[in-house]
C-alpha cells in the first residue's frame, strides 16, 4: 500500500499491486488495472519509487514471519515461531511451592 495525495490535498492509500501504469502530462495520472484513472499531486517518478519500495517490502515480509513445523516422536506437529531471545520458556523447576 502506498500513500498518495489527490489534487484537492486529500491523502489516500492505494494498493500498488493495482497500478497498470503512471503518466505525467503535466498532472500525474495513475491508471489502475480496472481502467480507473486517479490524478495525484505526486510526480510520476515519486509514485514509481513508492510502488517499487512497496514491492520490495512486500517481498521481504514472508522471511520475517516464517514459521517452521516438525513432527514430535508421538507424531504431533510442533510449530517453532520466531520469538524474542529474552523470553525463555518457563521451566518446571522454577515453580513455586505453597507455604
Amino acid at each position: 500500500m502506498i500513500k498518495l495525495t489527490r489534487l484537492d490535498g486529500q491523502a489516500f492509500i492505494l494498493n500498488a499491486d493495482l497500478i497498470r501504469y503512471v503518466e505525467e502530462r503535466p498532472d500525474t495520472f495513475v491508471t489502475l488495472v480496472s481502467g480507473e484513472r486517479i490524478v495525484v499531486n505526486e510526480a510520476m517518478d515519486h509514485v514509481v519509487e513508492l510502488a517499487i519500495d512497496y514491492q520490495q517490502r512486500k517481498a521481504m515480509l514472508p522471511s520475517l514471519m516464517r514459521t517452521s513445523s516438525r513432527s514430535s516422536p508421538s507424531g504431533n506437529t510442533i510449530r517453532n515461531e520466531a520469538r524474542s531471545e529474552n523470553h525463555a520458556p518457563a521451566s518446571s523447576s522454577n515453580a513455586s511451592t505453597a507455604e
